[in-house]
């Protein structure tokens, strides 16, 4: 793919796909053009990638990106590619022709496994919807029909990992186990944590404390990759146009105010972009502007511990947190996640908040012979 013509049918070729699907929610096309700029985005920073479309008869029918985060090769001294951007119309050629030509470019230099879906990285949209299709999409989530899930198998895509995502209703309190109050309680007095709000006029700097807790609490993950400076000043950007501070918790020591644990949730902006249509003209701005009237559900992004202070409860002091805010803002509840099905303590501390999975993302893998 090369010029400005193919990057315009890139970025459209969703719009026409899912045009008849009531649940997909349409980004704002000028975000998704600085999105995939090279010179913009700050994952190429740290990788590299190309953009693939798929013509029949001379008509757009599909898209794909293959990409190689060197951060995480790095990190996990592996030789992993990823795909990603996947759309495309009902036509398993077209699935295959995608994914062979993303294999393809990976395995020229040379990686071992291609991962994905993944736009860029996996704390962007990723995976492949195969439970929830009635249920609209939230913030960085995506939503395909059940057929791109047929299409990936055909396609020779084997089950690498599943993500969850929790439904959690936080006004609701009679919901919550007992013993995750009784935790709450006891921070502060038997270990000398409290928990605070993040400030936006300093947003910059809360995100390098979220980053201290993310490298430390995520780094076994399945999916780890570092946060970096410039992915830093990227998403303090970002968050700057969803960022509630009645949603986002800092945990610190008392003595030494070293940071414990962090919880980032977000009001969901898909409410609003929906009613944008993918553009800011003619009147899609007002929508923007009217936001704070139209999002009554968050998303529950990250939410993490330090591993030397998991034993404290400050993972359940931040849960209450999240039920004292539904008190005060217009959201009354949404989904926590996504979380990695092996993640049996995050998956059950779900379950005893009274959450339920609602939605499962698949991330696919195929091994690539050299």
């Amino acid at each position: 793919m090369s010029g400005s013509r193919d990057l315009k049918a890139f970025i459209e070729l969703p719009y026409g796909v899912h045009a008849n699907h009531p649940q997909w929610v349409p980004p704002l096309k000028l975000e998704r053009r600085m999105f995939l700029n090279r010179r913009m985005n700050p994952f190429f920073t740290h990788g590299e990638a190309e953009y693939f479309l798929a013509r029949r008869d001379g008509r757009v029918v599909g898209r794909a990106s293959a990409q190689i985060n060197h951060s995480f090769n790095d990190t996990h001294g592996a030789k992993w590619g990823w795909f990603g951007f996947f759309e495309l119309y009902e036509d398993h050629e077209v699935a295959g022709a995608l994914l062979d030509a993303a294999a393809d470019w990976l395995r020229s230099r040379g990686m071992e496994r291609m991962v994905g879906p993944a736009d860029f990285s996996m704390n962007d949209e990723s995976g492949i919807l195969v439970e929830g299709y009635e249920l609209v999409p939230m913030l960085r989530q995506p939503w395909q029909p059940p057929y791109y899930r047929t299409l990936v198998e055909r396609a020779g895509m084997e089950k690498a990992m599943d993500l969850l995502m929790w439904n959690l209703e936080v006004r609701d309190r009679s919901r919550v186990m007992p013993g995750i109050e009784e935790l709450a309680e006891r921070l502060k007095p038997d270990h000398g944590i409290s928990v605070r709000r993040m400030r936006r006029l300093h947003l910059r700097s809360e995100l390098d404390r979220f980053a201290e807790v993310y490298n430390a609490a995520w780094s076994e993950n399945w999916d780890f990759v570092p946060y970096s400076k410039k992915d830093l000043d990227s998403l303090a950007l970002e968050l700057q146009l969803v960022f509630d501070k009645h949603w986002a918790f800092v945990a610190e020591r008392e003595d030494t105010k070293e940071v414990v644990a962090v919880a980032l949730t977000f009001p969901d902006i898909n409410q609003v972009l929906a009613r944008m249509k993918g553009r800011l003209l003619p009147l899609g701005w007002w929508q923007f502007v009217r936001k704070g009237k139209i999002m009554d559900r968050v998303r529950v992004g990250f939410l993490g511990v330090k591993p030397e202070y998991q034993h404290t409860g400050v993972a359940a002091k931040l849960y209450i947190e999240h039920f004292q805010a539904a008190s005060e803002r217009p959201q009354s509840g949404g989904e926590m996640g996504w979380i990695l099905e092996t993640n049996t303590a995050m998956n059950r501390g779900m379950e005893g908040m009274g959450g339920r999975v609602v939605k499962r993302y698949r991330v696919y893998e195929r091994r690539l012979a050299q």
